[in-house]
């Protein structure tokens, strides 16, 4: 279930509407690209640490809204420093040859009041397929740190259509690791004044 950021929500905070077709560029520091994928009987978390991104919100024509995401794979954080070197192994990601994971939407539809569907392509492991995710859309605000925007998603992909093969077969059968990974998206971003556009 989508929740809203605890911390867009201080009295002291203004709302704002947005304006057509403004930039915000994501903070990494107030937003988590995390993602879950079964191992054995239970589902184990993981997050990337490092990631860039903008954000164009068109109010006046959401279809002209954007995406643009790159994620820096050795970022990769599991809490468990050896487990993390495999996934940055040939293994995995193989984090030296493909050092990125990158998003960019080809359109953005609202498909519900404050609910975007977004469609584009996404790339890991130097591979391309269309993705399409739903994400809200948490509103605007004006504080001391800038305007900033709200963001929250969920998706599923699975790691074999990308290439990221690793698993191992168990003696009473089954596999190790699950093939389908969910990915949750949690952003903040803030609004970029116009001459910080060009």
């Amino acid at each position: 279930m989508l929740k809203p950021f605890h911390f867009l929500l201080p009295a002291l905070l203004l709302a704002a509407p947005a304006i057509a077709a403004d930039t915000y560029k994501i903070d990494a520091s107030h937003s988590e690209v995390g993602f879950k994928v079964r191992h054995l009987v239970s589902r184990t978390p993981g997050r990337f640490t490092r990631f860039t991104g903008a954000i164009l919100v068109d109010e006046k024509d959401l279809a002209k809204s954007s995406v643009d995401v790159s994620i820096d794979v050795a970022s990769i954080n599991t809490d468990n420093a050896s487990r993390d070197g495999h996934l940055k192994s040939p293994d995995f990601f193989d984090a030296e040859k493909f050092p990125t994971i990158t998003f960019k939407s080809t359109a953005v539809k609202e498909i519900s009041k404050g609910i975007l569907q977004v469609t584009g392509d996404f790339t890991m492991h130097s591979v391309t397929k269309p993705l399409t995710f739903t994400m809200a859309s948490l509103g605007t605000v004006v504080s001391p740190m800038g305007t900033r925007a709200g963001f929250e998603g969920t998706l599923k992909l699975n790691r074999q259509d990308y290439g990221v093969k690793w698993n191992k077969t168990l003696d009473s059968g089954g596999a190790m690791l699950s093939d389908d990974v969910d990915i949750s998206l949690s952003i903040e971003a803030v609004k970029q004044a116009p001459e910080a556009k060009k």
